[in-house]
C-alpha cells in the first residue's frame, strides 16, 4: 500500500477544517436562486390573474 495515500487520506480525515462559512455562502445563494425564480414566477403569474379577476369584476358589477 503506497504510504502517500495513507498520509492524504488520515490528514483529510483528522484535518480540522472549519466550513462552517462555505456552508452559508452555499445556503445563500441557494436561498437568493429561489427567492428570485419566486419573483419572477408571482409576476409572470400576477398580471395573468389581475386582469382576470379585473374581468370578473367587471361581469359581476
Amino acid at each position: 500500500m503506497d504510504l502517500f495515500i495513507f498520509r492524504t487520506w488520515l490528514e483529510s480525515k483528522f484535518a480540522n477544517r472549519d466550513e462552517r462559512g462555505a456552508n452559508l455562502v452555499e445556503y445563500l445563494l441557494l436561498l437568493a436562486f429561489i427567492a428570485i425564480i419566486v419573483l419572477v414566477a408571482v409576476k409572470a403569474v400576477g398580471t395573468n390573474v389581475s386582469s382576470k379577476l379585473s374581468s370578473a369584476n367587471s361581469q359581476i358589477g
